[in-house]
């Protein structure tokens, strides 16, 4: 007699992790020998800057560092957290009530959903949006309204186009600017409308702020909780994957409104004690040191985005440039969808790009981009769609 396992009902309604499919899809067509450009996916190209990086070594032979650390993290690491939010933005931030710790941005981001939702509830999420969202709602048994982002709207959502009935029983919104995979930011208008419809209708806002750092042609990306009242109806994902180039270092925080920080750190008490500490002096490094880095790595991606766009423009696909982040959303050839234009780039022109579709219904039309590679490898993408004919 052979022994069942039977999956959790949990586990049956998580939906087709999106990237891993198209990263399979990738190695495939790269194993055959082919000379593959990746710009499907969103990880960063470029090494943590050396002084991280010597921090950590030095740190390491804390012995200090040898045992559990605190559960919630060094006070140290919080206090990092919030000097570079009032120097950034402005805000204000008790670091012992109002930040939280996290194993990278996406835990915090399908924790929130682990905190505030139960079966029946509504989440309004964007479309197209990041997928990882989708799979916090799912584990909690909730379900989703999607708030479709336009280009005719600027990739905002439109809150009075959102069914009644969804707004009636939402108790979480995900937003995410600078965007991904729309490469849109946000205004201090559209932030200014989202407290006060969040706190008309009780709505908890989770802003992702994974891009905060990377905004174009001298504009800074504004934090959500610049916004007066933000941190009465919300709170903000910050990490440091994508502005030091730490994206396998795990490093995110929660931060905002103090019962949101409370539940989020509850949770965590009965999931994790905390990063290593060496690593948590790292990225106190990161966040306290010199910013020379940063600004460099803006200047990088902004240099790559006007050389790949030159040479999208010589061969006729044309787009809005991004204005933030480190992608681009790039319409697809006539005649073609979303799909069938990621596989013809792949199977024709050894170019990986994520399908629009893969992030939501309002995706569809459009392929992401990331600026992940070198300037003369994203003129040689250029190139190679260019030979196609397709434009």
């Amino acid at each position: 007699m052979s022994f069942t396992i039977t999956p959790a009902k949990r586990m049956q309604g998580l939906p087709e992790q999106f990237f891993a499919a198209l990263v399979a899809k990738a190695n495939a067509r790269a194993a055959t020998g082919r000379d593959v450009i990746n710009l499907g996916q969103g990880n960063p190209d470029l090494p943590t800057p050396q002084s991280i990086v010597n921090r950590l070594k030095n740190a390491a032979d804390n012995p200090q560092y040898h045992k559990y650390p605190p559960f919630r993290g060094f006070p140290f690491l919080k206090q990092a957290v919030a000097e570079r939010y009032k120097t950034d933005y402005g805000v204000d931030l008790n670091p012992d009530t109002e930040v939280a710790v996290l194993f990278g941005g996406k835990s915090g981001l399908i924790e929130i959903s682990q905190v505030l939702l139960n079966p029946g509830n509504v989440c309004l999420v964007p479309d197209p949006g990041y997928p990882d969202y989708w799979s916090g709602v799912a584990l909690t048994g909730a379900e989703m309204a999607f708030m479709p982002l336009k280009e005719e709207n600027e990739f905002l959502p439109d809150y009075s186009q959102i069914p009644a009935g969804a707004i009636d029983r939402a108790k979480l919104m995900f937003l995410n600017y600078p965007n991904n995979p729309t490469s849109a930011i946000a205004t201090p208008e559209f932030y200014e409308e989202t407290v006060a419809f969040a706190r008309k209708h009780g709505i908890v806002v989770a802003s992702d702020f994974a891009y905060g750092a990377i905004g174009f042609d001298g504009k800074r990306p504004i934090s959500f909780l610049e916004t007066p009242g933000a941190k009465e109806v919300g709170v903000e994902f910050y990490t440091l994957s994508k502005s030091y180039n730490m994206a396998g270092w795990r490093v995110g925080f929660a931060i905002g409104n103090p019962q949101i920080i409370e539940l989020i750190n509850l949770i965590q008490d009965h999931m994790y004690c905390s990063l290593f500490g060496g690593i948590q002096e790292a990225s106190t490094e990161a966040l306290t040191g010199s910013q020379q880095s940063v600004r460099d790595l803006v200047a990088t991606y902004e240099s790559r985005r006007n050389a790949l766009y030159g040479a999208l423009d010589e061969i006729g696909w044309k787009a809005t440039k991004p204005a933030g982040s480190f992608f681009c959303w790039l319409p697809v050839a006539k005649g073609h969808t979303s799909m069938s234009f990621a596989d013809l780039l792949l199977e024709q022109a050894d170019v990986v790009v994520a399908p629009g579709s893969g992030f939501g219904v309002s995706g569809e039309g459009y392929v992401r981009l990331g600026l992940l590679t070198s300037e003369d490898r994203l003129r040689e993408v250029a190139a190679r769609v260019g030979r196609l004919g397709l434009f």
